[in-house]
This record gives structure tokens, sequence and C-alpha cells, in this order.
């Protein structure tokens, strides 16, 4: 009974969603910015990544406010009342993104800048007579001044965000230092231990910046090995956005500008993704299915529809697992089409339909859309459609009493593509992708399971086909059992992130390989992030 009444609301929550207008009226959620001068705005030849990070966002969608201060440590920003001015302006939907470290290892007390927190995460705390302020004062540990910033952004309904430091231009042994000091390492046990979402801008920019070298990384700064002139804050600024997309909340994708589109999400590596329950309201459910949608109305849609191979979880990488409709949106120009992942986990071509998925989908479809499907893995046993292509039916009985009338894999299938094509959107088929079973030195194939049963259907109703499975199981078949365990996160269904790239990769290789493809126009030479992506 009580699957039964998760699965109804689910349903009524995808609806809720679907019906939702982009434009409805509301008062704007606000960014703000808390750090110090290598994110505030700075003066000439010193400027932070927030001045530039409002061109990311959409002004329409979200304000944001730069509300860092140069030469503030976690401590002083909070001693000043620059916290506290922000605290009083946090509404529910607000985020803070929250980085210091560059100042909080100066002197705990000092007649000219006593600004150093203490060492460390614990409660620890020393009082001093504050030689700068003349007032008595009680200093905390840095990690305590981050935690107080957590639990206050949270109880006004906003969500923090926590950033390790900015990259400074110094370098050893043709490498560029990795974080000032323990304080990136601090910030990411912080968020560890509270929860919290966490980006790691130190190591996105020092990636970053070994990519480009030592020479064209002193230009970014012109006056001192810390602070950056316009385009190094510029840059930082992307970078900054890339690991907030990698967070992968689908809650403020629409809030990226046509510019923020075309930034790359970081790859799980970077980021920390904060557990996320169900909740007990319809909107604290929303978040924790952290449902795709369609951002730009005035662009066509790529959807995804199928099991957790192609999105795990609430697509958070929940166990370290991905599936391959991640990494496949970096395939395609932002700027000229939308992609929606649909795709859940333990669902099949029948129970996708049934569990009340596939319905919001088709409401939504426009023409000139396209839905790339895939399904297989759980169309077995009691939960499963019937064996085969035919049009043999079967009644079932489930927990909770109702009957319900199973058709075959392929009906299912045959379905899905007559009702796309209903609404004048095209359907493209994918064989599933295969489990890390092998027969000797290559992958188990059959001649009679889903994946032929999918081609059989393509070939029935003259629709586009990927073979998904053979593509994949030739890469895996190449690279031997010990290179493939890598890139599975279980015991040989779900991909890591790295094996879900792999796969992604092979299903833009297969679209592009069609006699026609629908989807030509919107793709990228490369994968977005990659210098030779030019079609954007």
């Amino acid at each position: 009974m009580q699957r039964a009444v998760w699965r109804a609301v689910i349903s009524l929550i995808l609806v809720l969603i679907s019906r939702t207008p982009a434009s409805a009226e509301r008062d704007l959620p606000t960014i703000y910015v808390a750090g110090d001068s290598t994110a505030a705005n700075g003066a000439e030849g010193a400027r932070g990544w927030g001045r530039h990070l409002s061109k990311f966002f959409d002004a329409e969608q979200v304000r944001v406010e730069n509300r860092a201060r140069g030469g503030r440590s976690s401590r002083t920003f909070v001693t000043e009342g620059l916290w506290g001015q922000i605290r009083a302006d946090l509404q529910p939907g607000d985020v803070v993104l929250i980085q210091f470290g560059h100042n909080d290892g100066g002197r705990v007390n000092d007649p000219k800048r006593a600004r150093g927190s203490l060492p460390g995460l614990d409660d620890e705390t020393q009082e001093i007579d504050n030689q700068q302020t003349g007032l008595h004062e009680v200093v905390h540990t840095f990690g305590w001044y981050l935690r107080r910033m957590i639990a206050e952004t949270r109880a006004a309904g906003a969500t923090p965000v926590l950033l390790s430091l900015t990259v400074r231009n110094v370098w050893r042994d043709g490498r560029v230092e990795r974080g000032s000091g323990r304080y990136g390492g601090w910030t990411r046990q912080v968020a560890e231990a509270e929860n919290a979402a966490f980006i790691d801008l130190t190591a996105l920019g020092a990636d970053h910046y070994d990519r480009i070298g030592e020479d064209e990384v002193a230009e970014l700064f012109p006056r001192d090995h810390t602070h950056t002139g316009d385009d190094g804050a510029t840059l930082n600024a992307r970078l900054v956005v890339e690991g907030f997309k990698g967070l992968r909340e689908e809650r403020w994708r629409p809030w990226l500008s046509i510019e923020g589109r075309r930034v790359p999400r970081a790859a799980p590596k970077y980021v920390r993704f904060p557990r996320v329950g169900r909740g007990q309201t319809p909107e604290e459910t929303a978040r924790f299915l952290n449902t795709p949608q369609r951002t730009d109305d005035s662009l066509p849609t790529l959807w995804l529809i199928g099991d957790s191979t192609v999105r795990t979880g609430r697509g958070r990488g929940e166990g370290g697992q991905f599936g391959w409709g991640d990494p496949l949106e970096a395939y395609f120009a932002p700027a000229k089409i939308n992609l929606v992942n649909r795709a859940m986990g333990g669902t099949g071509a029948r129970t996708f339909r049934s569990g009340g998925f596939w319905q919001p989908v088709l409401d939504q479809l426009r023409p000139g859309d396209v839905v790339l499907m895939q399904f297989g893995h759980n169309d077995n046993g009691d939960r499963g459609a019937l064996r085969g292509v035919g049009e043999e039916t079967e009644e079932r009985t489930d927990e909770d009493g109702a009957t319900e009338t199973v058709e075959s894999f392929g009906s299912y299938l045959r379905r899905f593509v007559d009702e796309i094509r209903g609404k004048q959107a095209t359907p493209i088929l994918c064989s599933l992708i295969p489990r890390k079973a092998w027969d000797g030195d290559s992958i188990r194939r059959s001649d009679n399971g889903h994946a032929a049963w999918a081609r059989q259907v393509a070939e029935g109703r003259g629709v586009a086909f990927i073979d998904l499975y053979e593509r994949i199981a030739q890469r895996y078949d190449a690279k031997g059992p010990e290179e493939v365990d890598k890139m599975f996160a279980d015991r040989g269904t779900h991909t890591s992130y790295a094996g879900a790239v792999l796969n992604a990769r092979c299903v833009a290789e297969g679209l592009r390989d069609l006699p026609e493809n629908p989807l030509d126009d919107f793709m990228l030479d490369a994968p977005l992030g990659d210098a030779s992506s030019a079609r954007q």
C-alpha cells in the first residue's frame, strides 16, 4: 500500500511540475556571495569572482548579490556584522556561496589587523581584548564560523554552498599550488560533517591552471600572486558556475543565462552532493526527486526516458552511480536545445508507464522534440513486461489488489513510438546497455533478449535505432575485465561516472552514425568543456 501511495505522490508532483509555467510571477530568489577579496568586486588589478558572477545567471530568474568584502576572514566577516546583514535578508529558496580561508591564518590579536580565526574545526575558544577594535572578544575556530553560517542559512530556509579557496599564482616543479594552508580541506570536512553542498574551487582552478601553463596564468595576476585582474576573476566565476552546475540541483537550472548554460558541468570529483531525504511536504519531495524540467520554452527538447542506467537515483550520484544521460548533456549546444532526462530508476517499459512517469512527458511533447528511450533491465519477473514483441497479454493482480493487463516488451515500445509520433515528435530506440557479465574474454550477448527485441520493434516501426548494447560491449571487450571493473559502481549493472562517460560517448557516436540524425543540428563537435566544441 505504501508503495502505491508513494507512486501516486510522485506522479502528482511530476504532473504539477509539467504544468507550472516557467514565467510564473514570483519574488526572485537571490544568490549571495560571502567571502574575501578573491570574491569581492575589488579594484583595478584585484578583482574577485563575485564581480562577474551575475553574467552567468538570468536576471529575470534570480538576483546575484556580491556581499564579499576584501581583507575579511570567516571571523571578521561575522564580527563586523557583514554576515548579519546577509542573514537578515535571507528568504526561503535563496542560496549563499561561502568561501573563506585566505585571511584566516592571520594573527588572532594585533593592533593593525586582528582577523585570524583559531585553526581547526573544534569548539576551542580564546578570549581576547582586541587590540584593533578595543573590544573584548571570544575568538572561535575556522570551522565554528562556517558552521554558524551554515546553520543560520538553513534556519532561514536557504541553502548554503561551501567553496574551497581560489588558487594563487604560486608554482613548484611546473605545477601550481593547490590551496593556501589547510583551509580548503577544513572547508570540505565541515561540508561533510554538516551535510552541506561543497564545490572544490581549488581543484577546479588548479587543474585548469596546470592545463594552460604558468606563463598564461601569470597574465591573470597583474598585481600579486593572490588577486586576479578582470580576466582571472571572470575565469574563476566560470569555474564557480561549473561547480554550481556540478551540484546537479535541477531547481537551479532555470536560473542560468545563455552564458551560464554554455559553461560545462563539473565532474562529480569536484563537488560534494548533500544527502536529500524524501521530506514531508510536496516541496521537500520535489527537491528529493530532483526532477529535470525544460529550461527554455523557445527551444526544442531532447527527452530521455528509461531506467537507472540512464539516470541513477535522483541524478546526484547516489552510491557513486551515474547513468549515461548525465554526461550526454555535454554533447549538445545548450543555446539550441533542452535536454531533459526523465529516466526513473527501477522502471521498465511497462512500469515507466504504469508508474505515472510517462504521461507528464507525453503531455509536454511538442512538434520537433525528440525522445531517446532505453528499457530492458527491469522488464523481467513480476514487475516486467511479457517477454518478446508479440501481441499476447496477461492479467496480473498487484499487492494492493489492482488488476492490470500486462503486454509484451515490444508492445510497450510500440505504444511509446506511436504516441510520440502522434505529437509530431521523433522517437529513437536504444538497446539496453550491457551488464558486466563475461563469457570468457567477451561480454555476454543474446539473440533473444531485450536488445534484440528493441531492434525488432525499431525495424517494424521504421524507427531510428542505436544498438547501444553492442557498441558498449565492443568497448568492454577491447578493455578487458580489469579495466571494465573500474567503470562500475556496483557488482555489474550501474556504472561509475567514468563508465557513464564512456556510455554517453557511445550514444553520441550512435546518433552521428544514424542515416538521418534528427539531432545533428544541435550536437557539438566535441563535448562541452573540450576546446574543440565550437558549435555552441
